[in-house]
């Protein structure tokens, strides 16, 4: 099994630090809103390498954070006149909501960055002790990024080019324009806590390196988050931690792509970004992880107007010959073990979902042509795909209450669209028809009538309508 590690920009073969156990611990989302499309997509992810890894033999514990105090929830507190910690609350019961009906499962840990203050402060104190960080004035405190030689090691820049454009604010008392702000003074009206320096909040970077430390200790197998992330959030978590462990902080930087709509970056500033919430009410589940998952995790998505629809076609094309082979046949007794191995060598390449989809193509042809020779290995074939790609979240719904559901989210278009499967076996029954094979021509007329279809012939050929 190999990962690509955005640390060394290479694949390396997966080894953790122990034996058979995995810490893996992935940036959650910052609680200044509702839950989007990117925010999903990176739950997905991680859950999904999770769980593969699970699938491998091992333990994980993964842990995921929700900051629940920053600038942003701040500004939100001021415009909505809500405290800041009862807006954060009710944003996380918002989010949990929505990832639970996009079937993303918890993670082993919840951290959050209001429960872990007392860590936070601590983590602090001692990195102003070792000479990395030191204390303002005003009570805020900075992280001396000239006190750790690697500064830029996973973003792979220098200090000088990370300087460029940048600016010290009114108020600010660097040593240097580079250094960032593990401790902020409050300001009145602001949520704080009491610290050795005064009154204040923890700076964004330091609530994952104090939250990764008390969950896991000094080290971790894997650290995740989107690309955006890798500077400067992660680069000053690797500066943080090990300057105060001396260790190396995550064996493992994994790191996913974003999302762009009609290839412009997803922003609140663009107005383009999509609600998770809003797509599920257009589209099952299913579908968008189907979307998304199509993409290797390390690539942009770019989110067309045909993307979620074209998704959803296929898997409603492949839960109408599920519907067909388990009507059959049932549900299939012993799997298919060739389709479990391909899935595994695909996700052992990287976690290689896309990869792994497109083998759904050609396994869903094979198992029609069977279904229509009354082979019925087809069933354990379907069997099989529904055990294996359970794992992306896939094929777990029953057939005819998947494809009902698609039906109720677009009732118009449900009126008016025809399975592939069912155009399928009306062209074969045509072409039986023409070589005068009645018995045949009869027989496939059956199968389309049991899908819920009614195939009447004319001079010009034939029609297909749902009954």
């Amino acid at each position: 099994m190999r990962v690509y590690n955005s640390l060394t920009r290479r694949k390396e073969e997966f080894k953790p630090l122990e034996d058979g156990k995995v810490k893996m611990y992935a940036c959650g989302i910052t609680v200044s809103g509702e839950a989007h499309i990117g925010h999903g997509y990176q739950a997905l992810i991680y859950d999904i390498m999770r769980k593969y890894l699970e699938k491998k033999g091992f333990k994980v514990t993964y842990a995921r954070n929700y900051t629940d105090v920053d600038d942003k929830i701040i500004a939100k507190s001021k415009e909505t006149g809500i405290p800041a910690d009862v807006y954060a609350a009710k944003m996380i019961e918002n989010i949990d909501k929505i990832m639970a009906d996009f079937d993303v499962d918890e993670p082993t840990l919840w951290l959050k960055a209001t429960e872990n203050i007392g860590n936070i402060i601590d983590f602090i104190q001692k990195l102003i002790e070792s000479g990395h960080a030191y204390a303002a004035k005003n009570g805020d405190v900075y992280f001396d990024v000239s006190s750790f030689k690697k500064y830029g090691c996973l973003s792979n820049r220098s200090v000088e080019d990370m300087l460029d454009g940048v600016r010290v604010e009114n108020g600010e008392e660097k040593k240097s324009p580079a250094d960032f702000a593990l401790w902020k003074s409050a300001k009145a009206g602001e949520i704080s806590w009491q610290s050795p320096w005064g009154e204040g909040r923890p700076g964004w970077h330091i609530e994952c390196s104090a939250m990764n430390r008390t969950a896991f200790g000094e080290q971790i197998d894997i650290h995740g988050g989107g690309r955006d992330l890798i500077f400067p959030h992660h680069e000053n978590e690797i500066a943080q931690t090990e300057s105060l462990t001396g260790k190396q902080f995550a064996k493992y930087w994994t790191h996913n792509g974003l999302i762009k709509v009609n290839g412009q970056k997803m922003s609140k500033s663009l107005g383009n970004s999509l609600l998770l919430e809003d797509l599920l009410k257009k589209y099952t589940n299913e579908a968008v992880k189907f979307a998304l998952l199509q993409n290797n995790y390390r690539n942009d998505i770019n989110i067309t107007d045909e993307l979620f629809p074209e998704a959803e076609r296929h898997l409603t094309e492949f839960y109408t010959v599920i519907k067909a082979v388990e009507d059959k046949f049932g549900k299939g007794e012993k799997g298919n073990p060739a389709i479990d191995e391909k899935f595994d060598a695909d996700m052992d390449e990287d976690f290689n979902t896309a990869l792994a989809l497109s083998e759904l193509f050609g396994l869903f042809k094979k198992i029609s042509a069977k279904l229509s020779a009354n082979d019925k290995s087809c069933a354990d074939d379907i069997k099989q795909i529904r055990e294996t790609y359970s794992l992306l979240g896939l094929f777990k719904k029953d057939a005819g209450g998947y494809l009902k559901e698609v039906a109720e989210k677009n009732p118009e278009k449900a009126e008016t669209e025809i399975p592939a499967e069912v155009k399928s076996l009306a062209e074969k029954r045509w072409k039986a028809k023409l070589n005068r094979s009645w018995a045949e021509a009869d027989a496939l007329r059956a199968e389309i009538d049991k899908l819920g279809y009614v195939v009447k012939d004319s001079k010009e050929g034939y029609t297909v309508s749902k009954k």
